[in-house]
C-alpha cells in the first residue's frame, strides 16, 4: 500500500494548473491570517547569488572574478531582492519571512581555504558589522527592503555572528588578539573543542571573555574617513552606560547587531555557529533584541503588523529534532531553547524526508506538539553547506515540496528548491556547487526539468505555499491519520487563540471527501490545489479536480 502511494504521488499531476500566474483564491476577499513562526515558511538565499538589480556595485572594492569556480561575487544584491518582493514572487509562494546571508561589510581580499581563491561573497567573513558590504548594496537600500516585505506581511530575518571574524587577507588586517584567538583548530570531539577553537580558519572572537578592550585602529580610522565615527562612539557610550555591560568584544558586537533590529525593525535572527560559541551569549543578543524590537515597533506604530516576539533561530551544526531540547557535546548538552532561541534548524530532516509520509508527519508532530511543545524546528531539504540534500540529483521534484511544506514544522525553502536548481555543478569544489547563481532563466524558457517544466514545478510549490500560509494549523496543528487508500490526514490547531483545520488528500481519490465534525455543515471549503470551492453538504465535500491531491481548509473572507 505504501509503495503504490508513494508511486501515484512521483506520478501527480501531467497537467498542472497555474497558481504562480493565477493566484489560488485571489476573487475571495481576503483578511488577516494568523501568523504562527511554528509555521513560517522561510525563503532561505544567498544574497549575491538570488538576484542583481544594481550592477554597478559588482565589483565594488576593487575586487574581480578571478576566484575558483562559483567563489567570486557574482552580482546579486538588497535591490534584487527587494525588486522580487515587489513582483510579488515570495506573496506566490506563499513566504512570510526572508531569510538573507549576512549583508554586513566583508573583507575586501580573497583568501584560500583550501579550494583555491574565494571571496566573501557568503557573507560569513565580516570586516565591519556597523556597515553594510558595498556588494551588497547600502543601508538605504536594506531599509526599503525591509519596509516592502513588511508591506507584503513578510518577515525579515537577518544572518548574524557573533563567533568569528573574517579571515586576514592581503587587503584586510586582523582583529587584535585581544578581540580574537587564532589557535587551537576546533576538533569537536567535546564542549572545549567546539567552542574555545577557531573554525575553517577564521579568527574566533573571544565571547567568554569580560575583559573591556578598545576598538581596533583599522575600524576607527575606517569610522573617520566616513564621518561617522563620534556618533559611532556616542552610540557605544549610550549602550555600555544603559546595560553596564564591560566593553568586552561580545558586547561591542551584540550592540551593533540590536542596531538593525532598533532602526530597521528586523524581525529575526538567524544565527551563526551557535554551538561554537558560550550559550549565556545568546541570552544577551536575545535580551538586547527583545528590547530593541519593543523599541522599534513603539516608534513605528503604523507599521507594526502583529503582536509577534522577536524570533531566533539557531544553527546548532547537527542538531537533530529527535534531539529534542538538548544539544550533546558528547560530554556536556545545552538546551539552547534556553537561552533565546525560539528555534533550531533541523538537521535531520533531509534524512527524515526518504521516510513513508505517515511516519514522517506523525513523528514531527508527537514531537511538536509533546518535547518541543510551545518551541520549533526549521526543517530543509536543501541549504548553502549541506553536502548531502534530499535528492541531490533534483529527481524528485514534486516529492520534495510536498515532504518539506507539509510536515509539521517551519519550512525552509532554499532559494531554486522551486525551480530544481541544480545542486551539482561540474567544475566546482566543497560547497561552491550549492551556491549558484538562480536560474530565472530556466523559469523564463520554461526549460524541462524530468517529466516536467521548471514552470510547472514551481506551480506545485505555489499551491502548497499558499495552502501552508493560509493554514497555520498545517506546520504547527497535531496530525491525524484519517484513511490509507488515498492517504487523507487532518491538522487541528487551538493555541495561542488561533483555531484552524485543514484535511490533506494524497493520491487517486473520487472527489468525494467526509469532513464531518472537521468543517460546518454548509460552510464553504477549498482546494488549495486546485481552486476549486465546494459547500459541506451531509458532512461530505465534493470536487471536479482530477489532481491527485485535495488541500482542504476553509478560505479567508
Amino acid at each position: 500500500m505504501k509503495n503504490r502511494i508513494q508511486f501515484l504521488l512521483s506520478l501527480i499531476f501531467l497537467y498542472i494548473h497555474s497558481a504562480c500566474t493565477r493566484d489560488v483564491g485571489t476573487e475571495l476577499v481576503q483578511v488577516h491570517i494568523p501568523f504562527l513562526w511554528e509555521n513560517a515558511t522561510i525563503y532561505f538565499l544567498l544574497t549575491d547569488r538570488f538576484s542583481n538589480g544594481d550592477t554597478s556595485n559588482d565589483f565594488s572594492y576593487g575586487r574581480k572574478r578571478d576566484g575558483a569556480r562559483l567563489r567570486d561575487f557574482m552580482g546579486g544584491d538588497l535591490k534584487g531582492i527587494t525588486l522580487k518582493i515587489r513582483e510579488g514572487y515570495f506573496d506566490r509562494l506563499g513566504v512570510n519571512a526572508i531569510w538573507m546571508t549576512p549583508v554586513f561589510e566583508q573583507v575586501h581580499g580573497a583568501f584560500d581555504e583550501g579550494y583555491g581563491k574565494n571571496y566573501a561573497f557568503h557573507g560569513y567573513w565580516i570586516k565591519d558589522w556597523t556597515s553594510l558590504d558595498a556588494n551588497f548594496g547600502t543601508y538605504t537600500d536594506l531599509e526599503a527592503l525591509v519596509k516592502l516585505a513588511h508591506e507584503h506581511k513578510i518577515r525579515v530575518i537577518l544572518d548574524v555572528i557573533i563567533n568569528h571574524t573574517g579571515p586576514v587577507t592581503e587587503q584586510d588586517e586582523g582583529w587584535p588578539s585581544e578581540w580574537v584567538r587564532t589557535t587551537p583548530m576546533c576538533t569537536y570531539q567535546d564542549y572545549q573543542s567546539n567552542v574555545a577553537c577557531t573554525i575553517a580558519l577564521n579568527p574566533d572572537i573571544r565571547t567568554e571573555s569580560d575583559k573591556p578592550v578598545e576598538l581596533p585602529a583599522f575600524l576607527t580610522d575606517k569610522w573617520k574617513k566616513e564621518g561617522r565615527y563620534e556618533k559611532e562612539m556616542t552610540e557605544l557610550d549610550e549602550f555600555f552606560t544603559r546595560t553596564g555591560y564591560p566593553r568586552a568584544p561580545r558586547y561591542y558586537i551584540i550592540k551593533w547587531l540590536s542596531d538593525y533590529v532598533r532602526k530597521l525593525g528586523v524581525d529575526g535572527f538567524r544565527v551563526d555557529t551557535a554551538k561554537h560559541t558560550e550559550a549565556s551569549v545568546w541570552d544577551e543578543l536575545s535580551s538586547e533584541a527583545a528590547i530593541a524590537f519593543s523599541e522599534w515597533k513603539k516608534d513605528h506604530p503604523a507599521e507594526v503588523f502583529d503582536d509577534r516576539e522577536f524570533f531566533i533561530v539557531g544553527e546548532a551544526y547537527g542538531y537533530h529534532i529527535n534531539d529534542g531540547r538538548k544539544f550533546n557535546y558528547g560530554d556536556t548538552t545545552i538546551n539552547f531553547f534556553n537561552h533565546g532561541f525560539t528555534s533550531l534548524i533541523n538537521f535531520q530532516f533531509k534524512s527524515d524526508a526518504n521516510n513513508p509520509y505517515q511516519n514522517l508527519f506523525q513523528n514531527y508532530s508527537d514531537i511538536l506538539n509533546g518535547p518541543l511543545s510551545e518551541k520549533s524546528v526549521l526543517n530543509y531539504i536543501s541549504s548553502h553547506d549541506d553536502a548531502e540534500p534530499f535528492d541531490k540529483n533534483r529527481e524528485r521534484l514534486l516529492e520534495s515540496a510536498m515532504k518539506l511544506l507539509l510536515s509539521p514544522g517551519a519550512a525552509q525553502i532554499y532559494y531554486g528548491d522551486e525551480l530544481a536548481r541544480p545542486l551539482i555543478i561540474d567544475g566546482t569544489t566543497g560547497d561552491a556547487t550549492l551556491r549558484s547563481m538562480m536560474n530565472w532563466g530556466d523559469l523564463e524558457r520554461d526549460v524541462p526539468k524530468g517529466r516536467f517544466t521548471t514552470r510547472k514545478i514551481l506551480d506545485h510549490w505555489c499551491r502548497l505555499g499558499k495552502f501552508r500560509h493560509d493554514h497555520p494549523a498545517v506546520g504547527a496543528g497535531v496530525h491525524e491519520k484519517l484513511g490509507d487508500d488515498p492517504y487523507i490526514f487532518k491538522r487541528t490547531l487551538n493555541k495561542q487563540g488561533i483555531i484552524d483545520q485543514v484535511v490533506v488528500v494524497m493520491g487517486s481519490h473520487t472527489g468525494r471527501v467526509s469532513v464531518e465534525g472537521i468543517f460546518p455543515e454548509r460552510s464553504e471549503v477549498m482546494d488549495y490545489y486546485s481552486g476549486e470551492l465546494s459547500r459541506v453538504r451531509k458532512g461530505e465535500v465534493r470536487f471536479n479536480t482530477s489532481d491527485q491531491m485535495l488541500l482542504l481548509g476553509l478560505p479567508a473572507r
